[in-house]
């Protein structure tokens, strides 16, 4: 008897994408990816995963594929790993009988103006907001707001698009940037709105829960302003007994409201004054490899006990005995213009480092590189582990120091032309 199948629809660029597909493998099943173009995946290549190219932005061509999949085996899950096909993936499996989400909770869910006042109306706590349609909208809102405002599109992933305003001008410029896209860095056709919201200074966590059960908090490490890069994270977070219940609690909170409570959400907060205040919901497994942070702090499989619900198993939270205790994550990231220089010495001299297990340079030799303005401008990463969070951390610096110093060389200095 051939294996059932377990569909992937499209697949996160980074981090667990291929995760999922050894899990699936692991569990018995065999993954199929569905992806418009394959060939932006290279562990698909690289672990001989079977593909089927079809338009995923097209409904009726999805279900056809999937449709013609289902004749010759029996399909057995549907999942995604992408922020923008979750709603996709759930929609399939909901029209072949298959466990999931709530279609519409997670499309709602996904518009962050329509999830913004869901989450007001149910009592959750979040900064104050505004959605506009224009830019006069945007200017106007900002107003009302007074001081700094964050100004966001109401779809997307990864900081991309999310950006902090502090005056008029800022508003105009960046507001005018987004409501003039048509479509995302994906090829998807994006709402012609923004958000506007309260620009909260306090510390920002992540809440990773799956179903309605909170399972661990995240500290989180953010880049300078305005633009809000993720540096960095640590499993898990050091925090007095109150502020830990409240970051929890919102964050259960919120999912409930939202009508999730299936499978994986990672929720971000800020504390404001004692008060966990939800910036989103995302109905996913988190990125930025914190499940591979919680894998190794925690020995919980996030992504095995995602891919285990797609496929209708019992799913356990329980942590493996003998893990260390905790995790760090630091993003390589550089401050101004340079080139890669040698990114294998690079990789040795942060897992040099005493606690440091993962180095990975993600571009060539020879690449120019600038600052980050989102995700796509990190240029690898590194992790460490430890008995303390606090000692994860400083053996994450520690190694993002050395491969920073060690990977990158100095842009050579265009040279005027004669006048």
């Amino acid at each position: 008897m051939s294996a059932p199948l377990l569909l992937f629809v499209e697949s996160n660029t980074t981090g667990t994408g291929r995760q999922f597909a050894q899990r699936a493998r692991a569990f018995g099943a065999e993954p199929v990816l569905l992806s418009a173009d394959p060939g932006r995946y290279p562990y698909a290549a690289d672990d001989e995963l079977r593909t089927v190219v079809v338009d995923t932005a097209d409904g009726d061509a999805l279900w056809a594929a999937v449709q013609r999949l289902a004749a010759g085996a029996r399909v057995a899950g549907v999942l995604s790993s992408s922020e923008y096909y979750v709603a996709a993936a759930a929609d399939l499996a909901a029209r072949l009988g298959l466990p999931g989400p709530s279609a519409d909770a997670v499309r709602a869910c996904r518009d962050k103006s329509v999830q913004r006042r869901s989450l007001a109306d149910a009592g959750v706590p979040v900064p104050r907001f505004s959605v506009a349609g224009t830019v006069a909208d945007a200017v106007a809102a900002a107003q009302w707001q007074g001081g700094p405002v964050v100004v966001k599109p109401v779809q997307g992933s990864g900081s991309l698009g999310v950006r902090l305003c502090r005056d008029s001008g800022e508003v105009v410029a960046h507001a005018g940037e987004l409501l003039s896209a048509t479509v995302n860095e994906r090829g998807l056709r994006t709402p012609a709105r923004v958000l506007v919201e309260q620009y909260l200074t306090g510390a920002e966590f992540s809440v990773e829960v799956f179903g309605e059960h909170a399972v661990v908090t995240v500290a989180k490490h953010v880049g300078e302003p305005p633009v809000f890069v993720e540096t960095g994270h640590d499993v898990p977070a050091v925090l007095p007994a109150p502020e830990a219940a409240a970051l929890a609690d919102s964050a259960v909170h919120a999912v409930k409201a939202l009508g999730l409570g299936w499978g994986a959400a990672h929720v971000e907060l800020r504390l404001d004054g004692g008060v966990a205040r939800v910036i989103e919901v995302n109905p996913r497994l988190a990125g930025g490899m914190i499940p591979e942070l919680v894998r190794r702090a925690r020995g919980i499989d996030l992504v095995g006990a995602q891919v285990r619900a797609g496929l209708g198993l019992p799913v356990d939270l329980i942590g493996t005995s003998g893990t260390v205790g905790a995790a760090s994550i630091r993003f390589l990231t550089a401050d101004g213009d340079a080139v890669l220089g040698d990114t294998d010495a690079a990789e040795a001299a942060a897992l040099a480092v005493p606690g440091a297990v993962d180095a990975a340079l993600y571009r060539p030799p020879g690449t120019r590189v600038g600052p980050a303005e989102d995700f796509r401008g990190r240029l690898g990463h590194v992790i460490a582990v430890a008995d303390r969070p606090e000692e994860s951390a400083r053996a994450a610096d520690t190694a993002r120091s050395l491969g920073l110093a060690t990977a990158l060389e100095h842009a050579p200095v265009k040279e005027e032309m004669p006048v």
